[in-house]
């Protein structure tokens, strides 16, 4: 790679070349060096620079450079527009601008004779199969389009608030949108009435006051229906109505029975789930091993009630089933993947009743590790159905009516199994991550009446542990049998997340020396070494931002968090349509009889099932938590003014995130509401740093705020800071209001990047300079 000038300006491709060279981040200085470019030239760099993060080639993030992250063979995308040629332009559709900065572009290859379902335009949501460009000329991908999952919208949700003498206002339920009213005219309010979630078409914008808009369809009553998570059901597009065919397949499913099965009645499997739970769809019995030769071990059983029966490859079912992906969990109701003839009756291991299931037997020895293991497919009758407390108050000297003829004869194995199991665990050293999750109480109304931490439990713990050992036995039997499948996969974290996270822990004067490959255990040291101080909850957080997130995908990779080698979801078909492919795969394989998996499910078909189920799974998710959101905002609605404590949960370039302590919500404090400084952004330390005083706010602070204001309906809170910022410099802290409040930040002179953060006007509650809310980065296992 030339260094002497003399040989002319280097080529982008030289440019990108030596910056993927460098793993590590880079800046303009090391690239001007490595070229031999003098100060003149600095200039025509970085525009090119400019030029190839504006196109996805590179990640520029503040004075950083480095290589972005690489997509992976099959995605789901938004084409967002046209190059100059013509040819559609798209971009990821789970992209984390904060951690990767630019999405890619993928230029759309169309083929002269498109198949059915392929054809795509600006606006649509397609499903690709990516390949990497060599060249550099304003794409770094060529993508396919697979299938267009959703055509375009243009519609704006929102809730209609009606006026006097007709018409009314739409408020947006986007929180990027918060604050931005529509006017409805009364000939344009298509019969809505107050509290109705209703789509509007954008029919005229002005340069000053209300755009307007028209009704188009009223998609049922907030004020009547007390259903807050309508909202995210109708702005994700969540199907709620299963298709006539599919509903008229699981009236006329007849219960299984006893014909090519074994006969498993006599067995006393227990269900334990929440005491909310309305399918159970798991039942696990353990007891000592016979065999001589694994003294102090134990045989563990695991069913799972058997939905590949009722629910054929190509059925109506089936293709509901797909479109969904995953059942949805809403604080006041379900959006099921099955009609409730399926989940809530025909697979529910209900006690007393005789349900097909499919089981696996797993001889577990006395060092807790699984020796063998047998799939079968039986018919079972659940002796019981338990909640986590109930059957953890019997373990610990309580039992009731229904425990206390089951605690010798099947409790007490159980857990004496799950100790086994657990030596074996805490060898493996999964990562331990401490991030307490929060639980909705509602009042009959539909409001929130309480949040709570339920307590974590021995008896979530062993079901947990015996799910796992289910699922590794699936991978690993398929996986014997070479037939497809689709695994649950979690990538371990990029060299980058490492290396920022390694320059974080400095900070905290805590080391974090990588040897040799990464391990979850690398990251448990660092959490022990945490363990009940004060930076305990922040080490915590940040660490998980460094991980992946787990995915499905046809191809294995292993699931870094649990620090597995292969792993795939077996244990709720109910409710994940990767589960029952899993289950299909192992009727096909050992020959167990009807609802296998076609022979024409490839590799490569079930890429593209991992693919689409991994969104449907990241839009559930997405709308289980803006719901939250809302909720909470309602709960706090009428709380303007009051004071609340909190940790710092994220901090922005435009900002602050606070996550409150009692409730679990999450709100903004924008930057210029801080105090009369400038404050610049510290990506290292994670933190907003005052310029003058020094003062500190910091990922992971415990601070004191106070609600300025409440979007109900876009879930959004914005947060006035009362705490003082640490301070990193000799006792200097930061200069109070008189009234102890933080006044405007003043303008930093010439800082072009701060003007653009300040932008005048009314602060939009939960929202960033890019528009982006907080995002929960957790991995599921």
């Amino acid at each position: 790679m030339a260094k002497n000038r003399e040989l002319g300006f280097p080529a982008r491709d030289a440019i990108v070349a030596f910056i993927r060279a460098h793993p590590e981040k880079i800046g303009t200085r090391e690239i001007a060096r490595e070229f031999g470019l003098k100060n003149a030239d600095r200039a025509e760099l970085k525009r090119i620079l400019r030029e190839l993060a504006d196109e996805g080639t590179i990640k520029k993030s503040g004075k950083t450079i480095s290589e972005p992250a690489v997509l992976p063979a099959t995605l789901m995308a938004d084409i967002t527009g046209r190059d100059s040629d013509g040819e559609l332009i798209a971009t990821p559709t789970e992209w984390d601008e904060v951690e990767n900065g630019e999405p890619p572009k993928i230029r759309i290859h169309i083929p002269r004779r498109p198949q059915p379902g392929t054809a795509a335009g600006v606006g649509d949501r397609a499903l690709l199969r990516i390949e990497k460009l060599e060249e550099r000329d304003g794409a770094l991908y060529r993508g396919r389009v697979i299938k267009v999952i959703d055509h375009a919208r243009t519609r704006v949700l929102g809730i209609f608030r009606a006026l006097p003498g007709g018409g009314g206002r739409l408020i947006p339920v986007d929180k990027k949108q918060a604050g931005r009213e529509l006017n409805i005219a009364k000939a344009d309010a298509g019969g809505a009435e107050d509290g109705d979630l209703v789509s509007v078409d954008l029919i005229r914008t002005r340069g000053f006051g209300l755009a307007s808009g028209e009704v188009k369809e009223r998609l049922g009553s907030l004020a009547s229906e007390k259903a807050v998570s309508l909202i995210a059901i109708h702005a994700h597009e969540i199907p709620q109505a299963f298709s006539p065919a599919a509903l008229r397949e699981a009236e006329e499913a007849k219960p299984a029975t006893l014909k090519g099965r074994e006969d498993w009645r006599d067995v006393p499997l227990v269900t334990i789930d929440p005491p909310d739970a309305k399918d159970h769809d798991d039942a696990v019995h353990a007891e000592p091993d016979p065999d001589p030769n694994n003294k102090g071990g134990y045989i563990v059983n695991v069913a799972i009630a058997d939905v590949a029966f009722y629910v054929r490859p190509g059925s109506a079912l089936d293709r509901d089933a797909l479109t969904r992906g995953n059942s949805v969990y809403f604080p006041d109701r379900v959006v099921p993947m099955l009609p409730e003839r399926i989940s809530n009756d025909l697979c529910s291991l209900v006690p007393g009743q005789p349900r097909g299931a499919l089981a696996v037997r797993m001889a577990i020895g006395n060092d807790g590790r699984k020796r063998s293991h047998s799939f079968h497919r039986i018919l079972m009758r659940s002796a019981a159905k338990l909640s986590y407390a109930q059957a953890q108050a019997a373990i610990d000297g309580r039992p009731d009516d229904v425990t206390g003829p089951l605690l010798d004869p099947i409790l007490k194995p159980l857990y004496d199994a799950y100790a086994v199991v657990k030596r074996a665990r805490d060898e493996r050293d999964p990562l331990d991550l401490d991030i307490p999750e929060r639980k909705i109480l509602l009042k009959p109304d539909g409001m929130v009446d309480r949040v709570i931490v339920p307590e974590r439990l021995d008896a979530h713990k062993l079901i947990e542990e015996f799910m796992i050992l289910a699922n590794v036995a699936a991978a690993e039997m398929l996986e014997k049998q070479a037939l497809p499948l689709i695994y649950r996969v979690h990538d371990e974290p990029t060299l980058e997340k490492v290396h920022n996270l390694q320059e974080f822990l400095k900070t905290l004067d805590l080391p974090f020396a990588k040897s040799g490959a990464l391990r979850p255990s690398l990251f448990n040291r660092v959490l022990a070494r945490v363990k009940g101080h004060d930076s305990e909850p922040l080490v915590n957080e940040v660490v998980l931002r460094s991980q992946a997130q787990a995915e499905y995908a046809a191809e294995n990779y292993g699931h870094f968090g649990l620090n597995l080698r292969r792993y795939a979801h077996f244990t709720s078909p109910i409710r994940r349509y990767a589960d029952l492919v899993v289950h299909r795969a192992l009727i096909r394989g050992l020959g167990l009889g009807e609802g296998a998996l076609p022979e024409t499910e490839t590799v490569e078909t079930l890429t593209e099932v991992a693919a689409q189920i991994s969104v449907t799974e990241r839009r559930a998710m997405k709308a289980e938590r803006e719901t939250a959101d809302r909720l909470i905002a309602h709960f706090l609605a009428d709380r303007i003014g009051a004071t609340f404590q909190g940790r710092i949960s994220g901090v922005t370039r435009a900002g602050l995130f606070v996550k409150l302590s009692d409730t679990g919500a999450d709100g903004f404090v924008p930057i210029r509401t801080l105090g009369t400084e400038y404050f610049n952004y510290d990506e290292t330390r994670h933190a907003l740093i005052g310029s003058r005083s020094g003062a500190m706010h910091r990922l992971g602070d415990v601070v004191d705020v106070r609600l300025v204001e409440a979007a109900p309906v876009a879930g959004a809170l914005r947060f006035e800071l009362l705490s003082e910022g640490q301070s990193i410099s000799r006792g200097r802290r930061r200069e109070p209001t008189r009234d102890g409040s933080r006044a405007q930040a003043k303008a930093h002179p010439g800082n072009k990047q701060r003007k653009k953060d300040r932008s005048p006007g009314k602060a939009k509650p939960g929202k960033s300079r890019k528009g982006k809310a907080s995002k929960d980065r957790s991995w599921k296992p």
